[in-house]
């Protein structure tokens, strides 16, 4: 009797020449017609046998049979380099990077041990936690230890695509409790008083577009004069200012919801045109040392602007220090807050004054509009306030019982 061949969804167990036990199963077949085969090592034949019985059960179930060659280190690489690198902006390209060489898979000697070296389908939800669990023992901030956590879930959930993993191990841990951060905005007057205070300053408009239409730092410094219409009144988020390599690039906005068109307020404009007619006196101050490159705001030559330069004028004018260690530093007429919380601020304001929460979202160039409530939700919770006031005028005009008051809402951010 001839002997048959083995087929698809058979395995066999063998010793190799140092002791240890083998397994290959037969996956398929290449293009030139030879088997395709997985195969598992272990010291004993049990536990081979074991590893072979699972892969079959799997193949069975339609899962994908994992190969123990590909390790966690060896997939983050090619993930960073064939798919991140293709569809995030350079500094988020940079996070990532960083989040997997120095804590998932670490591959220097003198850094805390990562996961690195475990095979690919050999990761599980117990290594996970313990790895995170882990980190945090090392003194490292909750909310990066989430950060970690995200970037591989993210990093399994194209292995999972790919058919290299049969489940996301990373999507079964739950991430580490993250305090809410406590987020300070201006109210109104405090607003006032801030620009006022950076009537003398050269960034004046910058700050004004930050706490009037809410736009972020980057795309503050992204600006070009093109992205401008000062006749309607018209500006067009386009792109944002980062630094990669060590040079200031512009790049495209943080998602497709960024791209957008925004009717500028009076106050805006007047800034605005203001800030050109100042810079058109720069540019002849610099004479022959000028170099156009048409961004908004500029260095004294008008090369593009460095956010540090920026914060470092903005905590000038918010952190203003006094004349010697015997004069107490002024009083501001508005808290001392992070460049960021203007935007913020801006969002604050206008849902105080009873604007809808979806124009908040297209101004801000959020995804989605529950995402704005979410990080809002102080704000919204007044509005809801000021609204159930005017419905009791409307409904009950004559005095009403006063309501009983409540613990008030922390503002918080996602």
């Amino acid at each position: 009797m001839p002997k048959r061949k083995r087929g698809n969804s058979e395995g066999s167990i063998y010793q190799m020449q140092d002791g240890r036990w083998r397994a290959a199963v037969t996956i398929g077949k290449y293009t030139n017609g030879n088997p395709k085969r997985t195969v598992f090592t272990a010291a004993t034949r049990h536990e081979v046998a074991d590893q072979l019985n699972d892969a079959l059960r799997d193949q069975k179930r339609g899962l994908p049979i994992v190969s123990e060659k590909q390790t966690v280190a060896r997939f983050l690489a090619h993930w960073l380099e064939q798919v991140v690198k293709a569809t995030v902006r350079p500094m988020t390209l940079k996070t990532y990077t960083l989040l997997v060489n120095k804590h998932i898979a670490p591959g220097k000697a003198d850094m805390p041990p990562g996961i690195g070296d475990i095979p690919l389908g050999k990761l599980s939800p117990q290594k996970v936690r313990e790895f995170l669990n882990a980190k945090l023992a090392t003194g490292l901030s909750p909310r990066t230890v989430k950060h970690i956590l995200v970037t591989l879930r993210g990093a399994l959930a194209v292995a999972l695509k790919d058919g290299q993993i049969p489940r996301n191990v990373a999507a079964l841990v739950d991430p580490p409790r993250v305090a809410p951060y406590e987020v300070q905005v201006f109210n109104g007057d405090q607003a006032r008083a801030f620009l006022k205070a950076t009537e003398q300053s050269r960034f004046q408009a910058a700050y004004t577009v930050a706490v009037s239409i809410g736009m972020r730092q980057g795309e503050i410094l992204g600006l070009k004069w093109s992205d401008i219409d000062l006749e309607t009144g018209v500006l067009t988020v386009r792109a944002g200012l980062q630094r990669v390599d060590r040079k200031l690039v512009r790049v495209e906005t943080k998602s497709a919801r960024g791209w957008r068109p925004i009717e500028l307020p009076a106050t805006c404009v007047e800034a605005l045109v203001r800030h050109k007619s100042d810079q058109a006196a720069v540019r002849r101050w610099a004479g022959s040392r000028w170099q156009e490159t048409g961004y908004v705001f500029t260095t004294r030559i008008g090369t593009p602007l460095d956010a540090r330069d920026l914060l470092r004028d903005y905590y000038r004018i918010t952190r203003p220090k006094p004349k010697d260690k015997n004069t107490p530093p002024p009083v501001l007429g508005f808290p001392q807050i992070r460049f960021h919380d203007l935007r913020h601020s801006a969002a604050t304001l206008l849902l105080a004054q009873g604007v809808k929460p979806r124009y908040i979202t297209e101004l801000l160039g959020h995804s989605n509009v529950s995402f704005t409530m979410q990080v809002y939700a102080h704000a919204l919770r007044e509005v809801q306030r000021e609204v159930a006031t005017k419905m009791d005028e409307i409904l009950a005009p004559k005095p009403v019982a006063t309501r009983v008051a409540t613990k008030p809402v922390p503002r918080l951010i996602q």
